[in-house]
């Protein structure tokens, strides 16, 4: 088994790409089990945000499991593989590893240290353990990536800022204090939003959504006022700022509308969706300010020293969670071999009864006993040994000098090991 990730993010392609990539939970769904389902991969999950769609698996070929998932991903986004693969990337075993890690603790992220996409992986787990697409593997790296996220917020500064996608484009459209502002939306990003914009001391704050129940949840739970879709044009009459984040496929601010409720005065928007909710030609219009993922790709959240001292635990944390694998991985071969030694004593031993039918049930015991304690003192250092030079980076071929050495075949060591269903253990 190894690890493979195959994804796009706003490090890879940009905003044009990336929406055409951009999937909603239903096609995020899709594209788990389709995965899933191919000869090559045993577990998968997804990760979709609003910058970056990637895909986790684990595979028993590199090349194969990398087919299968770009073959699938261009098709659940509908996106061509000609156009879709200059703009992919791959990370196999340790380097999958080391990518989850970054993405964590916010490395890879469009604000450096966001602590949004914590959640968001942690999501990515449940949604798989749900689906049963997650299995022990990938259950193990993704559970350990949460405690590298947790740990490098807790030993280091890096979302001391408190920045998000969020924040930073509020900021960009010239703050939020005292303004009376327009969500258009009711999602996770909707909520940060009217979180940041009520605790920041935004003078008004209205939500409107498709789904008007889902909008009078969000403004039970955080505040605000819940309104219809429909009122959204007399709604940014009566704002001068809108944050824009919904699931869908086309535009729901035109230019028309924008400048209809601008009228010239200064009017900050944000458009944190992906595919872009607002017109690009709003951009344009006198006194309208709009701020889009692509313009606050690249921006800054913790310090550099934060930013290297994180660098230095992620690289820590993927070289212990690499020296655990690679100790796990000889655990088979030490239980096949000790398997191989019972059964070995059992035929002795049953020749001996043979032989000499006139033991007594003690005496037969206490042969026994000797017999085993003989072999047990004898394979002990060698399997303690291995277990312990199986965590160097050269680990595993110590397995297999053992398996060489005691003239173990792979399918010895195979059938000591319990298979996995394909959907696996959830945590």
């Amino acid at each position: 088994m190894s690890y493979l990730v195959v994804g796009i993010s706003h490090r890879s392609a940009d905003i044009n790409v990336l929406e055409r990539v951009a999937l909603d939970p239903d096609a995020a769904t899709k594209l788990a089990l389709a995965v899933q389902n191919t000869p090559a991969v045993t577990e998968s999950a997804v990760l979709a945000t609003c910058n970056r769609t990637e895909v986790y698996a684990t595979v028993d070929r590199f090349h194969a499991g990398m087919d299968e998932v770009t073959a699938i991903l261009s098709d659940v986004t509908g996106v061509p593989l000609i156009d879709l693969a200059e703009h992919l990337y791959v990370h196999f075993e340790e380097g999958a590893v080391a990518h989850l890690f970054q993405v964590a603790v916010g490395l890879d992220s469009m604000i450096v240290g966001e602590s949004q996409i914590l959640g968001q992986v942690k999501e990515s787990l449940r949604v798989g353990q749900d689906l049963e697409t997650i299995g022990t593997d990938l259950n193990a790296l993704i559970q350990h990536a949460l405690r590298v996220g947790k740990r490098a917020r807790a030993e280091t500064g890096i979302d001391s800022a408190g920045r998000s996608v969020v924040s930073a484009g509020l900021e960009a459209v010239g703050g939020f204090e005292g303004r009376r502002a327009l969500i258009v939306g009711a999602g996770s990003m909707a909520s940060l939003a009217a979180q940041t914009l009520i605790n920041g001391g935004a003078a008004s704050v209205v939500i409107a959504n498709r789904n008007y129940e889902r909008a009078v949840a969000l403004t039970d739970r955080i505040g605000g006022t819940a309104i219809q879709l429909a009122n959204v044009p007399d709604a940014l009459a009566e704002a001068d700022l809108v944050v824009s984040c919904t699931g869908a496929r086309g535009v729901v601010l035109t230019a028309e509308m924008i400048r209809n409720a601008s009228d010239g005065r200064a009017f900050g928007v944000l458009d944190v969706a992906l595919p872009r909710d607002v017109a690009p030609e709003a951009a344009r219009i006198p006194g309208v300010t709009l701020v889009t993922l692509a313009d606050l790709a690249g921006t800054a959240g913790g310090s550099e020293d934060d930013i290297e001292d994180v660098r230095r635990i992620v690289a820590a944390e993927t070289g212990a969670f690499e020296a655990t694998r690679r100790a796990a991985s000889v655990a088979p071969t030490v239980v096949a071999l000790r398997a191989m030694a019972s059964e070995l004593v059992d035929s002795e031993l049953a020749r001996l009864e043979r032989r000499l039918p006139g033991l007594d049930d003690n005496q037969r015991h206490e042969v026994a006993r000797t017999i085993r304690r003989v072999v047990d003192k004898v394979l002990h250092n060698p399997t303690v040994r291995v277990k312990e030079l199986a965590a160097d980076p050269g680990g595993p071929t110590y397995a297999n000098a053992l398996r060489e050495l005691f003239a173990l075949d792979q399918a010895t060591v195979d059938a000591v090991t319990t298979p996995k269903a394909r959907g696996g253990e959830h945590a």
